[in-house]
């Protein structure tokens, strides 16, 4: 069986954490008897755009040709600033553009199932792959993974009609939660050929370690004390702009706590500023590979996932398969992820104060961690990437 795989998420040149659930199931598939070709889908930025891209200190979107024996396929497809300027009035010629591209340097004709990740709102996977499957009568499948339906669904209305024609024409569309499903099907998609298939993670990297020897080794062990941290981009989807109110409420209810920041984003220095201002003990690592993840995960006693918006949150099952308790909100797919209604805080009124409250609760009175630990099984790679061969060969058999 031969796949192609069209991504908009893909590790980037300054950022090579950046679509890391697809790579992992890629590395997945090579178990799996297949043979796939990874395209990234980007528009070149030309001379002019790379420069203006320097001086005003904006991330890369160029992706890297190989991570983790990942091979990925760049199409030679460039953008210059007119064009940039004028893919805001919608994504249809682009996307056409990219997919005659494809044309010219790939036999598409050798393929047996196209996998498109995501549907970004200038050049959706998910649509090109339409595109191409309709020419060649090739069956394609569209992952959907967050705020290609949270965001560039609901919020552009303009462009929502593609992206129904799209979901209706394809073979599944696999959403990684059934909130998101929802959320789809809220917006007009008819749900007729969904799956929920979840993102995973690797049990190699994410297991339990002893905490007092990974805090040695990361050089932030003090006696009696508890770690409450974060992992993710630091964002307002996220909440990360709530992380000093939030942390500081738990400082004041519960003594010798430090907090653990693991990720990046643009509210970095102001979230920074605040945490010194309220005089807070933290820690701020930055964009980290995974297996640094998994030790920070290990070091903490509770990891907060507040998100005002989340595909399905597979930060939760890493979390979790290392032990460590997650307290999120009720947004989006957490509360599939946790699992847990104790470890769920309702969104609403006087959400940072409940939220607050019940990871006290927890610092005081503890938790089972072999619980979280054992419901984390069924989310291993091998597992997710067993349903997606399943499925792929009840298409083509």
């Amino acid at each position: 069986m031969r796949i192609l795989i069209l991504t908009n998420f893909y590790p980037k040149i300054g950022n090579i954490t950046s679509g890391i659930f697809v790579v992992k199931r890629l590395v997945e598939y090579k178990k799996f008897d297949v043979s796939f070709d990874t395209i990234p889908v980007y528009m070149k930025d030309d001379f002019f755009l790379k420069l203006l891209r320097k001086i005003l200190k904006l991330q890369s979107t160029e992706s890297l040709e190989k991570f983790e024996n990942i091979k990925f396929r760049k199409i030679d497809v460039k953008i210059n600033l007119l064009k940039k300027i004028l893919e805001k009035t919608g994504f249809l010629n682009f996307s056409k553009e990219f997919s005659k591209q494809l044309e010219k340097q790939i036999n598409l004709k050798s393929y047996d199932i196209i996998h498109a990740h995501g549907m970004s709102l200038n050049l959706p996977a998910g649509y090109i792959a339409k595109l191409i499957s309709e020419k060649y009568d090739i069956p394609f499948f569209v992952t959907l993974h967050g705020g290609d339906v949270n965001y560039n669904m609901a919020k552009n209305k303009k462009n929502r009609t593609i992206y129904i024609e799209t979901f209706e024409n394809t073979s599944k569309v696999i959403f990684v939660s059934n909130a998101l499903l929802e959320k789809a099907k809220s917006l007009g998609y008819s749900g007729k050929n969904a799956i929920v298939i979840p993102n995973g993670y690797d049990p190699e990297i994410f297991k339990p370690m002893d905490k007092k020897q990974v805090r040695k080794e990361l050089g932030i062990y003090k006696k009696e004390y508890k770690y409450v941290g974060f992992v993710g981009n630091l964002i307002p989807v996220k909440r990360a702009d709530k992380l000093p109110e939030i942390f500081e409420n738990i400082s004041k209810n519960y003594d010798k706590v430090m907090f653990l920041i693991v990720g990046d984003g643009y509210l970095k220095e102001k979230i920074e500023k605040e945490m010194k201002e309220k005089s807070l003990e933290y820690i701020f690592t930055g964009r980290v590979s995974q297996g640094s993840v998994a030790k920070w995960m290990n070091a903490m006693d509770i990891m907060v996932l507040p998100s005002r918006n989340e595909g399905f949150g597979a930060v939760v099952i890493e979390a979790q398969a290392c032990g460590t308790c997650v307290v999120g909100s009720s947004n989006g797919g957490i509360p599939e992820a946790i699992g847990f209604k104790e470890y769920i805080v309702n969104e609403g009124e006087h959400f940072e104060e409940r939220f607050v409250k019940r990871i006290v609760e927890i610092l005081r009175n503890g938790y089972d961690s072999s619980e979280l630990t054992r419901r984390t099984k069924e989310f291993t790679w091998k597992n997710i990437v067993k349903q997606e061969m399943d499925l792929y060969k009840s298409f083509i058999l």
